[in-house]
C-alpha cells in the first residue's frame, strides 16, 4: 500500500481509539466539576504522562525539531535547560496549590488565584490574561495541520477541520476525564517516539559514517550549525539566551491547561513520586529535536523551499527513512503529542468563559435563587458550548498564521501568560507578603512588558527620550519570545514585591489557613 493508504488506516484506527476514549470518559462526567478537574480521579502514574505529554505538546514534537534543521545543535540547550525550568516552577507551587485548591474546591488556576487572594478582580484578570493562550491552541491546530497534510495529502482547510473535530468530539463528551486518559496513552508513544528518533540520532541513521558521517555533514553543510552557541540567533546565542530559557519556563507548568491536572491526583501522598516521573518524563520527551539535526543532513535544504518550511523535517525524516507503513504510523503517533496539549488547552480556555466568568461572577447575580443541581447543570452545558466556540477561534487564528513556527508561534500566547502568573503564583507560592493589589500589579504589569517587549513598543519610546543603549538591546530582544517573558517576569515579580509592601495585606486567619 502507499504512504497515504497506510496514514488514512492509522489515523482511523487512531480517530476511533480517542472517541472510544471520550465515550468511556463521558461516563465519569457526572458534574461540571468532574468535566474541568476530574477531581480525585488517577493516580501518579497516568497523571504523570498525562502531565509531562501535555507540557511538551506540538512545539516539541514539531516546532523544536524545525528549530534544530534550522539553527542546529545550539537547540539542544534548549531542549534540556525547558523542562528544567517547567518543573522547577511546579516544584515551587505544587504543594501550595494542590492542598488550596482542593480545600477551595477550584475547577481552574484562575479561579484558585481569586481564592488565594480573595479578590474576584485577579481571578477575572487572570482568567482574561488566559485567553492570550488561544495563541498556544492555534498554533498546536498548525502543527495537527502539518501533519495531516503531508501524511494524508489534504488541502490545508480540510486538514485543519479534521484537526479541529477529532478535538472537538472526544472532548466534548468526556472532559478532563477524556483529556487525561487520552494524553496518559498519547505521552506513553510519545516517550517511544523521542527514544527512538534519538537512537536514529546517534547511529546517525540513513547516513554515511554514522553518527561522525552526520556531524561532518553538518559542519560541511553550515559551520554554524555545530556551534555550541549559535553565533546569530539570539535564540540560543549567549548565556542570557539560556538563562532566559529556564526563567520563561518556570510558570509554564502552572498554565491553565497544565496545572489543573494536579487537583486530578487520587492520593495526596503520592505527590513527590508524581513530580519525580513527571519530570523524568519530561526529561526524555526533548529527544525528539535530534530528529531535526538529521532531517538536515538526510533532506538537506529542500525543506526551506516548500509551503511548510522546517516544520515538516519530523514527517519528511519518517518518510525518507522508514517504510511506508512505519513513517504512517510513527506520523500519526507524532499527531498524538499535538493532540495531548490542544485537549488540554480546549478544556481551561472554556473554563474561563463557563466557570471563572460565568458560574463566578454573572450567575450570582443573575440568578441569586438558583439551587446548586441548577447551576451544576448550566454549568456543564455551557462548557460544552464554550467548547465548540474555542476550537473555532483558534482554528481561525491558525489559518491566519500558517507560516509562524509552531514552536515560536505558540509562545506569542504562553509568554504572556507565564509572564503575568511568574509574580501573583510563582513568586506568591514562596512569598508570603503578596497581597490583592500587589497581585493584580504583577498580572497586568508582567503580561503588558511581554507585550510591549515582544511587539517592540518600548525600544522606539527609549530611543526618543535618548537612551540608545537600551533601546537598541530591547529591540534586539523582540524576537526572542523567551527573553521578553523573562523581562516580563522579572517585572512581574518585582511590581508585587513592591505594591504589597505599600498596601493592605491578606488577613492573617486567611494567611494561616495557606501557610500552615
Amino acid at each position: 500500500m502507499t504512504l497515504q493508504l497506510w496514514a488514512w488506516l492509522f489515523l482511523v484506527a487512531y480517530i476511533l481509539f480517542m472517541l472510544g476514549i471520550g465515550w468511556y470518559a463521558q461516563r465519569k462526567v457526572k458534574s461540571a466539576d468532574d468535566f474541568a478537574t476530574a477531581r480525585s480521579g488517577y493516580g501518579p502514574g497516568l497523571l504523570a504522562f498525562a502531565f509531562a505529554a501535555t507540557a511538551a505538546s506540538g512545539a516539541t514534537f514539531i516546532g523544536m525539531p524545525a528549530l534544530a534543521y534550522n539553527l542546529g545543535v545550539s537547540i539542544m540547550w534548549y531542549a534540556v535547560l525547558y523542562p528544567i525550568g517547567i518543573y522547577l516552577g511546579v516544584l515551587i507551587c505544587l504543594r501550595l496549590v494542590a492542598r488550596m485548591g482542593e480545600k477551595f474546591g477550584s475547577r481552574s488556576i484562575p479561579e484558585f488565584m481569586g481564592h488565594r487572594y480573595q479578590s474576584d478582580a485577579v481571578r477575572i484578570v487572570v482568567a482574561v490574561f488566559s485567553l492570550l493562550l488561544l495563541f498556544y491552541l492555534a498554533g498546536q491546530l498548525v502543527a495537527g495541520l502539518v501533519m495531516f497534510e503531508r501524511m494524508l495529502g489534504l488541502s490545508a482547510h480540510w486538514a485543519l477541520a479534521i484537526t479541529a473535530l477529532v478535538l472537538l468530539s472526544y472532548i466534548l463528551m468526556g472532559g478532563a476525564h477524556a483529556d487525561i486518559l487520552t494524553d496518559g496513552v498519547q505521552g506513553f508513544l510519545m516517550i517511544v517516539i523521542s527514544l527512538g528518533v534519538f537512537a536514529m540520532f546517534l547511529v546517525g541513521f540513513g547516513v554515511e559514517g554514522g553518527y561522525t558521517g552526520l556531524m561532518s555533514q553538518l559542519e560541511a553543510a553550515d559551520s554554524d550549525l555545530v556551534q555550541t552557541l549559535h553565533p546569530t540567533n539570539n535564540l540560543v546565542n549567549s548565556p542570557w539566551a539560556l538563562f532566559c530559557v529556564v526563567v520563561a519556563h518556570i510558570p509554564l507548568g502552572m498554565l491553565p491547561h497544565i496545572g489543573n491536572k494536579i487537583w486530578a491526583l487520587n492520593n495526596p501522598a503520592a505527590r513527590n513520586r508524581f513530580l519525580v516521573l513527571a519530570f523524568t518524563l519530561g526529561m526524555v520527551l526533548p529527544l525528539v529535536t535530534t530528529g531535526g539535526l538529521l532531517a538536515r543532513v538526510v533532506l538537506g535544504e529542500d525543506l526551506l523551499a516548500t509551503g511548510g518550511g522546517a516544520n515538516q523535517a519530523i514527517p519528511a525524516l519518517f518518510i525518507e527513512l522508514m517504510p511506508a507503513w512505519l513513517a504512517a504510523l510513527l506520523s500519526v503517533t507524532i499527531l498524538s503529542a499535538i493532540m495531548s496539549t490542544a485537549d488540554g488547552l480546549v478544556v481551561s480556555t472554556s473554563q474561563v468563559f463557563a466557570n471563572d466568568i460565568y458560574r463566578k461572577t454573572l450567575l450570582p447575580r443573575w440568578s441569586p435563587q438558583a439551587t446548586a443541581e441548577e447551576i451544576d447543570r448550566k454549568v456543564l452545558r455551557l462548557s460544552r458550548i464554550a467548547t465548540v466556540f474555542v476550537l473555532l477561534g483558534a482554528a481561525a487564528m491558525a489559518w491566519a498564521l500558517l507560516d509562524m513556527n509552531v514552536a515560536l508561534l505558540v509562545w506569542a500566547g504562553i509568554g504572556g501568560m507565564t509572564s503575568a502568573l511568574a509574580g501573583p503564583l510563582v513568586f506568591g507560592a514562596l512569598w508570603h507578603g503578596a497581597t490583592r493589589a500587589g497581585a493584580l500589579a504583577g498580572t497586568i504589569g508582567g503580561a503588558s512588558v511581554f507585550i510591549l517587549c515582544h511587539a517592540d513598543l518600548l525600544s522606539p519610546v527609549l530611543d526618543n527620550l535618548g537612551i540608545q543603549s537600551i533601546a537598541a538591546w530591547l529591540s534586539y530582544q523582540a524576537p526572542n519570545p523567551y527573553a521578553c517573558s523573562t523581562l516580563g517576569a522579572i517585572s512581574s515579580i518585582a511590581l508585587t514585591y513592591t505594591v504589597s509592601r505599600f498596601t493592605k495585606p491578606l488577613p492573617a486567619a486567611h494567611m494561616q489557613t495557606l501557610f500552615p
